[in-house]
C-alpha cells in the first residue's frame, strides 16, 4: 500500500496535545495561545519567559519545555499570526508582537524573569529590552539567553523561501501560491544541519508545519516576513538594546546555522565581552530541536 493509504497521524496528535496544554487569551486585542507551565520540583529560580522565532512557534521548544521547567514557571506565547493565536490579516509590526508579550507578561501576574528567545524572537526580545530601557516595561530582567537568530540583518544569509516571501505584496497570499505542507517541511528541514538526524525530528518538524497551517496561516506567511524590513529599518534599536542591555546575557548558538551564521554570535559576544558563548557543533538554526539535550543544558547552565 502507498503512504497516501498509511498516513503518518503523528503530526496532527503532537499537535493536538500541544494546544490542549496551553490556552487562549485575548491579549492586546487578539485571542492568543499561551503556555502557563509550573516548576515541576517547586520554584526556585525567576520564571522564564520564550520567544519564538519566524515561521513557527512557541512548540520549537516542546521538547527541552520539561528541561527547562524543572525549578521555575515557563511562559510560552505563539505570537500573532503564528501558531495556535488568531491570524488576522493586518500589517503585522514588531510593536505589535512585543505589545501582545507585555500582555501576557501582566496577565501572568509575573513582575520578575528571564528572558530566552530564538530567531525573530530575539528582535521582539530587543524591542522589549528598549521598552525596559526607557521605562516603559515595569518587570526586572534579571538574565537573558539569545540565540539563532538574524540580530545582525546585514549578516543574513536569507533562504530562497524567505526573498520569495519577501517578494510578495504586503498582503494575504493568493491560496494557490501560498506554500504548502511539503514546501514548508522542506524550507524548515533546509535550516538544519547536515549532521542532524531528520528522521529523528520529522514528526515534530510535520506537527510545526501543522500549526503553521492552521487557520490558513500559510496564506499570511508574506505579512508577517515583514519582521526583516522592520530590522533593517530600526536594526540600532532592536540590537543596540540586545547588545546594551545591562542585564546579564548569555549566547548559545548551532554553529551550522546557514541564515543566522555563527559570526553573528561572535560579533554579539565582541560587542558584549561578559557575556559567555556556547557553540552547539553540528547544529543548525533550531537547536531546540536539532539537539534539545544539549540545547537545554547550555541554556540551564547560563541562567545559573
Amino acid at each position: 500500500m502507498s503512504n497516501d493509504e498509511h498516513p503518518n497521524h503523528a503530526p496532527a496528535a503532537l499537535a493536538g496535545a500541544w494546544s490542549r496544554r496551553g490556552q487562549v487569551r485575548s491579549l492586546a486585542g487578539h485571542d492568543v495561545f499561551t503556555l502557563d507551565v509550573v516548576a515541576r520540583e517547586g520554584e526556585s529560580a525567576a520564571p522564564l519567559l520564550v520567544l519564538h522565532g519566524f515561521p513557527s512557534s512557541s512548540f520549537d521548544f516542546a521538547t527541552v519545555l520539561d528541561a527547562l521547567a524543572c525549578d521555575r514557571r515557563v511562559l510560552l506565547v505563539d505570537m500573532v499570526g503564528y501558531g495556535f493565536s488568531a491570524k488576522p490579516d493586518l500589517s503585522y509590526t514588531l510593536a505589535l508582537q512585543a505589545d501582545v508579550v507585555m500582555a501576557f507578561v501582566a496577565a501572568a501576574g509575573v513582575t520578575e524573569l528571564a528572558l530566552l528567545s530564538h530567531d525573530m524572537g530575539d528582535t521582539v526580545g530587543g524591542e522589549l529590552l528598549a521598552r525596559h530601557a526607557e521605562g516603559n516595561w515595569p518587570v526586572e530582567i534579571v538574565q537573558r539567553v539569545v540565540t539563532n537568530g538574524s540580530i545582525y540583518i546585514e549578516m543574513a544569509q536569507l533562504t530562497a523561501g524567505q526573498q520569495l516571501l519577501l517578494s510578495f505584496p504586503d498582503e494575504l497570499i493568493d491560496p494557490a501560491l501560498a506554500p504548502g505542507r511539503d514546501a514548508l517541511i522542506a524550507s524548515l528541514f533546509a535550516t538544519f544541519s547536515e549532521g542532524t538526524d531528520r528522521d529523528a525530528v520529522a514528526d515534530h518538524v510535520a506537527a510545526q508545519v501543522e500549526m503553521i497551517l492552521h487557520d490558513d496561516g500559510n496564506r499570511v506567511l508574506a505579512r508577517l516576513i515583514r519582521y526583516i524590513e522592520e530590522r533593517r529599518a530600526a536594526q540600532d534599536r532592536f540590537t543596540g538594546a540586545i547588545e546594551s542591555h545591562p542585564s546579564p546575557l548569555a549566547v548559545v548558538w548551532g554553529a551550522d546555522d546557514p541564515i543566522a551564521v555563527h559570526d553573528m554570535a561572535v560579533r554579539l559576544t565582541t560587542a558584549r565581552p561578559d557575556a559567555p558563548l556556547v557553540t552547539l557543533d553540528g547544529v543548525g538554526h533550531y537547536p531546540m530541536v536539532e539537539a534539545p539535550e544539549r540545547f537545554a543544558g547550555a541554556v540551564l547552565d547560563a541562567l545559573q
